[in-house]
């Protein structure tokens, strides 16, 4: 695929930027976005400088309005543009949602609809006070899929959910605070999220990871130790990362993890 113009990954040392780029239709996903996402989050995660990818806008005051709903209306008597769209969309929310390397959404602006589902994958949500949040389908006649429910009700709960996909309300970042749909607002969003990448950069790359399988693991349904989850534990022991945190921590220094 080549690189297109309304959404770009950019490198900055150990962080990623997934950048949504389409301000004139306040970052509105098309077909060709969604497309885009699982290739460029695998370019991330490929990438073994990156730490972790910062999901946002690349302009200020804009986070993700939903899908194109002009596109929409062209497209969707088609049912082979509807299979390949919800494919699309699917992908890339899995690609987020299971990626190896932990992903955090800076929500500044409007969050609704298919924005709020690609801020739903990401493992943890920033938003600004201006940031709006809602999942719409009730006022376009239209059902939320399965998949996409399913990271809602993970995070917000069932209540929450039904409240939400019931009524298409709007959520102000504080009350999406309230609820668990955003783990923190700050005034300058883009700020906190570089605090924390910060603080999560001084720690070990190899726990991370193995942690957000785990998290994922549990999300999915499993419930308790197995021989995978076991030999995670066990391994750990062995691995560099413990070595530099065991000889940090002795040493009173600050670990220097390779992951």
């Amino acid at each position: 695929m080549q690189p297109i113009s309304t959404i770009h990954l950019k490198i900055e040392g150990p962080v990623a930027r997934l950048l949504l780029d389409r301000a004139d239709k306040r970052n509105a996903m098309n077909q060709q976005m969604w497309e885009a996402v699982p290739q460029l989050v695998g370019e991330a995660m490929a990438n073994p400088d990156v730490r972790l990818l910062l999901l946002g806008s690349a302009t200020p005051g804009l986070f993700c309005a939903g899908a194109d709903i002009g596109e929409f209306a062209r497209e969707t008597a088609s049912p082979e543009w509807r299979a390949r769209n919800q494919s699309a969309i699917r992908g890339a929310q899995l690609a987020l949602s299971r990626c190896e390397k932990p992903v955090i959404a800076i929500v500044d602006g409007d969050c609704i609809g298919g924005g709020c589902g690609l801020a739903l994958a990401a493992d943890i949500r920033i938003a600004s006070p201006r940031a709006r949040l809602g999942i719409t389908p009730a006022k376009l006649g239209l059902v939320y899929p399965l998949h996409d429910t399913k990271l809602l009700v993970d995070l917000v709960g069932p209540g929450q959910a039904k409240r939400l996909l019931y009524t298409g309300m709007l959520l102000s970042a504080d009350e999406a605070l309230a609820i668990g749909l955003v783990e923190e607002v700050a005034v300058d969003a883009e700020a906190a999220a570089m605090a924390l990448a910060e603080r999560m950069l001084a720690v070990s790359p190899f726990t991370q990871r193995q942690t957000r399988l785990v998290v994922r693991r549990i999300l999915d349904g499993t419930t308790d130790d197995d021989a995978r989850s076991a030999a995670v534990f066990d391994e750990a022991f062995t691995g560099a990362d413990f070595r530099e945190g065991v000889s940090a921590f002795l040493g009173k220094r600050a670990p220097e993890f390779r992951g």
